[in-house]
This record gives C-alpha cells, sequence and structure tokens, in this order.
C-alpha cells in the first residue's frame, strides 16, 4: 500500500509538470453530441428522430438535434421508452439491452425511478473519476493520503435481479465494476460489508472495523458521514476521527450543500483536511471540484451533453415544471451569475433529459458551477424566489453566529391570513432552543441576500414560523420511508404529497418540538 502510495503521488506530480492539449467547450460538446448521435441513429429512438438524417445533413448537428428532439423529464422518459428497456427490449434509446437500472435516490415525490445504466455510461463515470485523480495533483494534500483506504459511505452494493436486468443504488453499480485493483486494495468497508441491505448493519460493522483501516480518504453525503464519524469517535473513545484514521486528508461530497456542516465536521478532526465536492447522480458523473476554491468543473468530453434553460418564469412554471419548448443555451454561451435548470443528453439513452438541479456558473470561462438548488425545491409563494442556496447561506450564518449545530432543515410555504408564510424545520441537538432568536437571523440574511424575498417580506409573505426539531426526527423520518444512509437526502423544500407525509408523520409520532414560535 506504501509502495503504491508514492507511486500515485510520484505520477501526479509527474503529470502537473505537463499541460495537455485543451480544445475549447463548444468543440468538445459539439464532438460529444455527434458521437452520441452516431452511436444511437439506429435505436427506435434515434429512427424515430431522425438521427441519421442530422448526421447527414450538416457537419454540425447541434442545431436540427435542438430543433427536433423534444425536452424530456423522467415520467415521460420512461413512459415512451425506458419501460421497454426494462422488459428486455433492445436498441430502444442507446444500443443494446439495458443491464443496470439505477434506482434514484434523490429527494424526488418519485420512490421508484428506474435510470438506465449502459456500459457506456459506466466507463464515462470511469473516465471522469480518473480526471478527478489527475485534478488532486492541484491540491496540497500530504502524500500519506495516498495509497491508503477510500472509505465510501454508499447504498448497498448488492443489485437485484429483474429477470432481464440487474436494480439497485447507483454505488452499487459503480462497485459492481469497480478496476479489481481498486477493490481490493483501496475500497473500504469491503464488498462483504457493503452489500449488507440494511444501512444500520452496514454502520454498526464500519465503527467496529473502523480501527483495522488505515483510510486516507472519505466519500459521501454530509449527512450520514457525519453520522459514522461520530460513531467511530464515540465507539472507540476517542477525541476526534485522526486518532483512528490519522492519514485522512481528503473528504469528497456532493449530493447537498456542504457549508451548513462543515463547522460540525471540524469538530471531528484533529487536524485540516481537503474538501472537495463532486457532480454525480444516477444519470451519470458531471464534474468535480478541480482546483482549490474554484466551483465544480464540468466533464465536457465524457459521453455527456449539456444544455442549459435559463430558470425563469418563462421557462419553468411556479412548481418549477418546464413549459413547453422552454428556451435552452450551450455550455459556451452560459453568463455567470445567471440560474439555468440543468438538461442532458447522454450514453445512457438519456435526450434532451431535465435532471432537476439548478446551477449558476461561477467561472464561465472554465465551465465550473455551483449547484443551487431544484427545480422543484424553490419556495416563490409571491414572487420571494427563495433558492436552496439562499436556505444554505442563511442557516450557516444562524449556526455560526449562534455557535450551534444545525444538522438538517427544510422548509414549506403555507397560507397565512388570507396571504403567505414560510415555515422552517429545523434539526438541533445542542440546546438551541430560542426559536424567535434563529427566526429573526433567519429572516434578515435572507433579506440580505435575496432582493426579492425583502420585498415581498413587506407585502405577501407576512410571516415566518420556526420549529426547532430534534435531529433524530429527520433521519428516523427518511427510515420509514426507506431512505436511510447512502446517497439519500433530505429536501431542502416540502411540498404536495411530501408535505402531507411529512406532517402526517410528525402528527402521527407525536413529536415535540424543543421551540417554536
Amino acid at each position: 500500500m506504501a509502495l503504491l502510495g508514492n507511486i500515485i503521488a510520484r505520477s501526479l506530480k509527474i503529470r502537473k509538470q505537463f499541460t495537455p492539449p485543451v480544445a475549447t467547450p463548444q468543440v468538445y460538446q459539439r464532438h460529444t453530441l455527434r458521437q452520441l448521435l452516431e452511436r444511437s441513429q439506429y435505436t427506435a429512438f434515434g429512427k424515430q428522430y431522425g438521427f441519421a438524417d442530422m448526421l447527414g445533413q450538416d457537419l454540425d448537428p447541434v442545431k436540427s438535434f435542438r430543433k427536433n428532439v423534444p425536452v424530456h423529464t423522467y415520467d415521460n422518459m420512461h413512459s415512451e421508452w425506458w419501460y421497454r428497456c426494462q422488459l428486455g427490449e433492445e436498441n430502444v434509446t442507446w444500443p443494446g439491452k439495458v443491464k443496470y437500472f439505477a434506482l434514484s435516490s434523490g429527494t424526488s415525490e418519485s420512490a421508484s425511478k428506474h435510470i438506465p445504466v449502459t456500459q457506456d455510461m459506466i466507463k464515462s463515470i470511469k473516465k471522469v473519476g480518473f480526471k478527478q485523480l489527475y485534478s488532486l495533483a492541484n491540491y496540497k494534500i500530504p502524500k500519506g493520503a495516498f495509497g491508503k483506504g477510500i472509505l465510501m459511505l454508499g447504498g448497498t452494493t448488492s443489485l437485484f435481479e429483474k429477470g432481464e436486468y440487474y436494480e439497485g443504488d447507483m454505488s452499487g453499480i459503480s462497485a459492481k465494476n469497480m478496476p479489481r485493483w481498486v477493490s481490493n486494495l483501496l475500497y473500504k468497508p469491503g464488498q462483504k460489508i457493503s452489500k449488507r441491505p440494511k444501512w444500520e448493519d452496514r454502520i454498526k460493522l464500519i465503527v467496529r472495523k473502523a480501527r483495522q483501516w488505515d483510510v486516507g480518504t472519505v466519500c459521501g453525503v454530509p449527512a450520514w458521514v457525519q453520522i459514522v464519524l461520530e460513531e467511530v469517535v464515540r465507539y472507540h473513545k476517542v477525541k476526534n476521527i485522526h486518532e483512528i484514521w490519522p492519514n485522512l486528508g481528503i473528504y469528497i461530497h456532493g449530493g447537498v450543500a456542504f457549508e451548513p456542516y462543515k463547522e460540525s465536521f471540524k469538530r471531528l478532526l484533529g487536524k485540516p483536511i481537503t474538501y472537495i465536492e463532486t457532480y454525480m447522480a444516477s444519470e451519470g458523473s458531471f464534474g468535480f471540484q478541480a482546483r482549490p476554491g474554484g466551483g465544480i468543473k464540468l466533464v465536457l468530453n465524457a459521453g455527456i451533453f449539456f444544455e442549459f434553460i435559463p430558470f425563469t418564469a418563462e421557462n419553468f412554471d411556479e412548481d418549477g415544471n418546464a413549459r413547453k419548448n422552454p428556451k435552452s443555451v450551450l455550455v459556451h454561451e452560459v453568463k455567470e451569475g445567471v440560474e439555468y435548470a440543468v438538461m442532458l443528453s447522454t450514453c445512457s439513452g438519456a435526450w434532451r433529459y431535465i435532471i432537476g438541479d439548478v446551477v449558476r456558473f461561477t467561472n464561465a470561462a472554465e465551465y465550473e458551477i455551483a449547484i443551487v438548488g431544484r427545480t422543484k425545491q424553490f419556495l416563490s409563494m409571491c414572487g420571494e424566489h427563495l433558492s436552496v442556496d439562499n436556505m444554505n447561506k442563511a442557516i450557516d450564518t444562524v449556526a455560526k453566529k449562534l455557535k450551534i449545530t444545525i444538522r438538517e432543515f427544510t422548509v414549506t410555504g403555507c397560507k397565512h391570513e388570507n396571504l403567505f408564510a414560510h415555515h422552517w424545520y429545523i434539526g438541533c441537538d445542542d440546546g438551541c432552543t430560542n426559536a424567535a432568536e434563529i427566526k429573526t437571523l433567519l429572516d434578515e440574511t435572507i433579506c440580505e441576500i435575496n432582493d426579492d424575498y425583502a420585498v415581498e417580506r413587506t407585502s405577501a409573505l407576512k410571516e415566518i414560523f420556526v420549529q426547532i426539531l430534534p435531529s433524530n426526527v429527520f433521519y428516523d423520518y427518511m427510515r420509514s420511508r426507506g431512505k436511510e444512509g447512502g446517497m439519500n437526502k433530505f429536501p431542502r423544500v416540502l411540498k404536495g404529497t411530501q408535505l402531507k407525509e411529512w406532517e402526517s408523520y410528525l402528527s402521527k409520532n407525536k413529536v415535540q418540538a424543543l421551540s417554536a414560535i
């Protein structure tokens, strides 16, 4: 392992001395789309939309592709096309049969999304992974972290046979197709533990075996990683995680904003570590933080063609649903500071597919983004345009100013005195019982960073309600929904069915607020 670490560190040092040739974003993406069209022109989807004609008529088929192929959501992509893949039909939206389907574990109301994962997508994910490994040369990471164990806290790696295909968590599909040398030498907790279906069983074994491993990198969603690290520290009766894993130097995170968790993470550490954000979903791996202080850099030459739809009332309704024929721009046409919904065409047979994420370009020249929310996780009952990014910043400010740890939170909108109000549910355990103080700070912070919100607070948005709950209420609710651990995230905004289920759970379990206003 020490030899492997030295080899990796030396390889990164040598690579940093060379600057590989780089094409423009426009060239990369045009070439990517052409490859996608060529590979899929004889599929049922390709024939219906004339991919062969697009390739034959124009050296640059981007314009005709965007004109002739409609925008898709999961519902119409699945109901019109992907269900046929599940029935064993080949050459539907991508050549051949689909062997794997990832069960989406995000914050959607749908609990049974089946996202196709092709062999080409598996190759794409590996390609992005190696690009991220090369980018570590840009960070000041202790040599001791390389060649050490990589603890991946995802969902179960067990896959379930469903006749013509296997389904399971995306982390399980990735683990099954992981390079053998990574699986045998670096991957923790190992295949035996990670195959256990129950999150609680996996965590118990990870905690007990922690001293046997030399972990240099941890990967996973912040909320669940934090729980695991706390359990390791508590079980082994140490002051911090570095007493167990002295070479821990990297935390790779994604799925939700890390800022609300950063301060509580620091309390678990004995020394500073490097935080690196990634952008990965059941639909593929899209990018990573390639340099300190930078945004997430999109990978433009790995089988994914990006389009970006301005997240405006012209393109989306008040519930976050795309209007008919929304206008999109390409990666070389985006502007910094504008919020865009992400639309993908991929080597898994997704075509002009709205993934649900909303991003903002922090550096358009370097195609770096920040994920600011979800199309259906914005609150705009009366024009306040409250984004998840606004919420994260406000929660982070409250936690720092009051010196408290806020583990989870969610927000709902409601009617109030013929106008409107926001209702915040906040998970906190360290004696934060002053809901009034938290309410004031939240409100003041959001008014400072969101002009629309500030205006509406003087008119239609009449009130803010805050309810402080024990953190375990959020985790127990997720467990009751079968979404414990792994890549599951608690939704930051609750609407519709999700809101009814949450309110029913609180009522049924007679959950008492620690403080409320």
